[in-house]
C-alpha cells in the first residue's frame, strides 16, 4: 500500500487535522474539533496536542495485526488519558476531541474503521463507497439549523455556533448522542468498523469533512472523480479544489457550512501501485 498525504489549514489559527503513517500499512486521519473562544475547556493542552497524542498511538498501535482497530482506538485513549495533568478534568464535557479514520494493511486483508464525520472512500473495482459516521447531524437539530442561517463571520452566527457546540458538547459520548475520541474509551465501541479482501482492495482515501466536502457538501464531484483527481495529480490537488469552490461562495450562503475554509487533510492509498508516484 503506497499512501500520498496533503493537508492545509483552514480559517482557524492552527491546522486542527492529523495525518499519521506507519510502515508496512497503517494510516490514520483525525480531525480536531474546534472550540469556540468563548466556550470554557477543562484541559489545558488543547485539541491540536490530543490529535497528535492519540494519532501517534493509533498507528504504533494499529502495526499490531493482532488487535482488532477497535480496540486499537480503545488502549490509543486510554494511554491519551494518562498523559493529561492533574489539572485537566477529563469528566466533564469540555474536553479535546476528534474524528478518525484507518486503514490497515495486513497480509490477507484491509481493516478500516470510522469514527465520527470524517469519511473513508473504498474503491473494490467493482464499486466505490463511502463511510462516514453521521450521528452528529442526528443531535441538536434545531441549534444546527440557526448556526447554519445567515452569512458567516457575523456575530450573531459566530453565537450562534457556540450555542450549537455546547449543546453537542452534553451529547458527545453517551447514549442517544453521537460518538467521538476523546476521553471514553467506550467510544471505540460504536466506531464503524470492517474488512475488504487483501485483492477486492483497489485504492482508498482518507478525508476530514473539510477535504471530503468537494463531494458530500459543494457536489462539485462524485466519490469516484475524487479518488481520479487523487490518483491522477494528487491530494493536494484535491485540496485546491476544495478550496476554489470555497472562494466561490466566499460567505457560506450558497453551502451553508460552520467555517467558509475549514482545515482539510487528505490521504490517498493505492493498493500494489507499481511504479513509484511522483505526487
Amino acid at each position: 500500500m503506497q499512501v500520498t498525504v496533503a493537508s492545509v489549514k483552514g480559517d482557524g489559527v492552527e491546522n486542527e487535522d492529523g495525518v499519521f503513517v506507519a510502515l508496512p500499512g497503517c494510516v490514520a486521519v483525525l480531525d480536531g474539533l474546534s472550540a469556540p473562544k468563548d466556550l470554557p475547556m477543562a484541559c489545558r493542552h488543547g485539541t491540536p496536542w490530543l490529535v497528535r497524542q492519540l494519532g501517534t498511538r493509533l498507528v504504533a498501535l494499529g502495526s499490531d495485526h493482532d488487535l482488532p482497530l477497535a480496540s486499537v482506538l480503545r488502549i490509543a485513549i486510554e494511554e491519551v488519558n494518562g498523559l493529561h495533568a492533574d489539572t485537566c478534568m477529563l469528566e466533564q464535557e469540555a474536553v479535546p476531541a476528534a474524528t478518525v479514520v484507518m486503514l490497515r494493511e495486513r497480509p490477507e486483508a484491509f481493516d478500516y474503521l470510522v469514527l465520527s464525520d470524517s469519511v473513508l472512500v473504498l474503491d473494490t473495482g467493482s464499486s466505490v463507497k463511502a463511510l462516514a459516521d453521521s450521528r452528529v447531524e442526528d443531535v441538536a437539530k434545531t441549534e444546527m439549523a440557526a448556526a447554519l442561517a445567515g452569512p458567516a463571520g457575523t456575530p450573531e452566527r459566530t453565537a450562534r455556533v457556540s450555542e450549537l457546540v455546547a449543546r453537542q458538547r452534553g451529547l458527545r459520548n453517551r447514549p442517544g448522542g453521537y460518538w467521538v475520541a476523546s476521553t471514553a474509551p467506550e467510544a471505540a465501541d460504536h466506531a464503524i468498523t470492517g474488512s475488504i479482501q487483501g485483492g477486492d482492495l483497489r485504492r482508498a482515501a482518507l478525508l476530514t469533512d473539510g477535504a471530503s466536502r468537494l463531494a458530500d457538501l459543494f457536489h462539485e464531484a462524485t466519490w469516484e472523480e475524487v479518488l481520479d483527481l487523487l490518483d491522477q495529480e494528487g491530494p493536494s490537488a484535491l485540496l485546491a479544489r476544495v478550496r476554489a469552490a470555497e472562494r466561490a461562495d466566499n460567505t457560506g450562503t450558497r453551502w451553508p457550512r460552520f467555517k467558509v475554509r475549514d482545515d482539510a487533510t487528505a490521504a490517498y492509498a493505492v493498493v500494489d501501485p507499481g511504479e513509484p508516484s511522483l505526487h
